[in-house]
């Protein structure tokens, strides 16, 4: 495939000498006297000022627009960046598809044409059948900031419930469609989060979890609190709800609702965190005046309901059993000594189960490599299902009835292609394949090993173009995230293949407190383990630097969320290891993020500063706690956003203050801050590709960055 001549501007513009002055020194920031004791020790935090909601606070909402202009100064000097954007722009312009899925005899997919800002939804009568808009959330709003957030459909197809994102804030209001009419009615819920409504059979309504109303100014702060289970009646104002579930003696509690297949029963899934440790109650909904029954009384497990066979309950669990394996509990024998093992734990670590065709369907990892196996409803071995080399599968979603489902596989290298797959025969039909404009070829892909501080092996994918020089001078991005139990798999991304043509190196490093090993892996980066996720990132830079791929001046490191905490803690741990740093929506105080929105959950993996032995280890790795003055800091530019009602702003804005001060090297640091846009979901496509665009801007700019011969 020819390169375009995008291509070829981009890497001329890439050989650009000398670089422009810097821009001015960034915007002082004023100081408070704020000290907090715990425990005994004083902790001072003198930009308490700038957790305030830029919403609310005049001198915050002043702050981020000094900045802003600061940093829009320093990336408007940079001569490659119009070249990056056009270039991302003419790879991003390309037809997405999701995955189907079918419902009621219907097909469903979500589509962008290739530079929407939001996806589509479609619908077809069959695979053959032309494909119709169903709902196209691009008319929802001119700027694109409000998106399609959420889908649970009525079983036979009638309703579509859908959820609403306004600005990226996590709250959805959901919404109503007759799916035959494209009508939509007049219902509306609100104060929903982290939810999905669960229709009743015969779809006259819908049991959800939703919070109580914040005050108002609060919304995007107060700690979420105090949820409880619903039922709506479709055609009937929330107001007239009827309550199914509460419990004020438990305000930390959060629900999530499943009717099984056959209609019978509602399986409630009670968690206080983020850890995969369940309650479970259930409620026969043939009794309309059954109060629900405990199942599962404590929090020492993981228990995901799959299906069911009548009063038999088949769940995923790790109870006994740390890479997991599914089990059947009779409701009517529910003793822990009457349970019985389908499917035995393997040898790969398991992360999801689906019932679909009458089979279950383990989705498991090897290595970090997508795994998936076939099993019957009595645990027997049928099959694997073949892949296309190392890369990683999504879908396997359906009813026990289906004879068919679909998934999606992609890698680094490798464009995102979508299957049909037979269930009766084993057979993957491949029915899109996307069209991007680059050659594959022209690519490698290969996995890699690093020794970390205590001697575990830590994996690493390592991507580039072929025919890469081990000289040590690579420009290479080091990508981590490192927590609750979430895997990195190898997948398609147009941001690192923009990079990888520019002659990047791109390295994906997985690491304890992630799911690419089961229990064990994560358990053993979380809490007062959480230093081992540190050693482990800073293992894979100095392995990429020892094996030649860089070294320090050309490296730099990305993560965002609690990738962004990760980043923060490397960035203030080994400074002079990297030469540029891109944390993203971090956790930056780690001693008082339980008192946000949803920061309280993640207790689980981070333990809190309530805690004497735990405010000990937080306070040891903080990352704005954890800054000194005087320190040559590497280039970095902190993101986030102003409607974050997740990891909230204030994070950011405190830890990019601070290390601004601090700064005792001439290397910029920079704060981004976008607006209208939240934790990352329902983020627009022209937003996405400004921030990249920066992002690969600030790095050509930092890392001295020349194309590969």
């Amino acid at each position: 495939m020819l390169r375009t001549g995008l291509t070829s501007a981009l890497l001329a513009l890439l050989l650009m000498s000398p670089p422009s002055p810097l821009p001015a020194a960034p915007p002082k920031t004023k100081t408070g006297s704020q000290v907090d004791t715990y425990h005994g020790t004083q902790v001072p935090d003198p930009y308490r000022w700038l957790e305030d909601d830029v919403r609310n606070s005049k001198d915050v909402e002043a702050w981020v627009e000094a900045e802003n202009k600061h940093t829009q100064a320093f990336l408007e000097s940079i001569p490659q960046r119009e070249a990056i954007r056009q270039r991302l722009t003419k790879l991003w312009d390309f037809e997405k598809f999701g995955t189907p899925f079918k419902v009621g005899g219907k097909y469903f997919f979500e589509k962008n044409d290739g530079l929407q800002n939001q996806d589509v939804l479609y619908i077809q009568d069959s695979l053959q059948s032309e494909a119709r808009v169903l709902i196209d959330p691009n008319t929802w709003s001119k700027d694109g900031t409000v998106a399609l957030e959420g889908m649970s459909f009525s079983d036979d197809g009638r309703y579509l419930a859908y959820g609403v994102q306004d600005g990226g804030s996590d709250w959805r209001v959901w919404h109503i469609m007759n799916v035959e009419t494209g009508k939509v009615l007049d219902d509306e819920i609100h104060w929903m989060k982290f939810n999905s409504p669960a229709w009743t059979s015969d779809g006259q309504g819908f049991f959800y979890a939703r919070f109580p109303e914040p005050k108002e100014g609060a919304e995007f702060q107060n700690l979420n609190l105090n949820q409880k289970v619903y039922y709506h009646r479709v055609g009937r104002p929330q107001s007239q709800d009827t309550l199914v579930f509460e419990r004020p003696d438990e305000p930390k509690w959060g629900f999530y609702s499943i009717v099984s297949e056959d209609g019978r029963w509602l399986i409630l899934t009670v968690m206080v965190g983020t850890d995969d440790r369940f309650r479970v109650f259930y409620k026969d909904l043939t009794d309309p005046y059954g109060a629900p029954v405990a199942l599962i009384d404590n929090f020492e497990n993981e228990y995901s309901f799959i299906g069911n066979d009548g009063t038999t309950f088949y769940f995923q669990t790790d109870l006994d059993a740390p890479l997991k394996r599914v089990i059947a509990i009779d409701i009517r024998n529910p003793d822990r000594k009457n349970w019985k093992e389908i499917v035995p734990q393997g040898t790969e670590a398991l992360t999801n189960v689906s019932l679909v065709g009458n089979l279950f369907v383990l989705e498991s990892l090897k290595d970090a490599k997508t795994r998936v196996a076939l099993h019957t409803v009595d645990g027997k071995f049928v099959r694997t299902v073949d892949f296309p080399g190392i890369g990683s599968a999504a879908g396997f979603n359906g009813k026990r009835t289906d004879t068919e489902t679909f998934y999606t596989f992609s890698s680094f290298a490798t464009p995102p292609s979508t299957y049909r797959y037979d269930l009766i025969t084993g057979e993957s039909e491949l029915l899109r394949r996307a069209k991007v404009d680059f050659n594959p070829d022209d690519y490698e892909v290969k996995q890699v090993f690093a020794k970390s501080k205590d001697g575990t092996r830590v994996p690493l994918f390592v991507a580039h173009k072929k025919g890469l020089k081990l000289h040590g001078q690579n420009p290479t991005l080091l990508y981590g995230y490192g927590g609750f139990n979430i895997p990195l798999t190898p997948g398609f991304s147009i941001s690192r293949l923009a990079w990888m043509e520019m002659g990047g190196v791109f390295a994906m490093a997985n690491l304890r407190g992630g799911g690419e090993y089961g229990k064990d892996w994560h358990q053993a980066g979380t809490k007062l383990k959480k230093q081992n996720v540190f050693d482990d990132f800073i293992a894979a830079a100095e392995f990429l630097i020892l094996e030649k791929y860089t070294q320090p001046s050309r490296l730099a490191i990305q993560g965002g969320s609690n990738g962004g905490l990760l980043v923060g803690a490397c960035l203030t741990q080994r400074p002079d290891l990297y030469g540029a740093c891109l944390p993203a929506v971090g956790v930056m105080d780690m001693l008082r993020f339980h008192q946000f929105t949803a920061g309280r959950y993640w207790v689980d993996d981070y333990g809190s500063a309530d805690d004497a032995a735990e405010f000990k280890a937080l306070l040891a790795y903080s990352p704005y706690h954890n800054i000194k003055s005087g320190t040559k800091y590497p280039a970095t530019m902190v993101t986030t956003a102003d409607t974050d009602d997740r990891v909230v702003p204030g994070h950011s804005f405190k830890f990019a203050a601070r290390l601004q001060e601090a700064q005792g090297g001439d290397a910029p640091i920079l704060i981004r801050i976008e607006t209208r846009a939240g934790h990352g979901a329902g983020k627009p496509t022209a937003k996405i590709i400004e921030e990249l665009t920066d992002q690969w801007a600030f790095l050509v700019k930092s890392l001295g960055m020349k194309p590969a011969s």
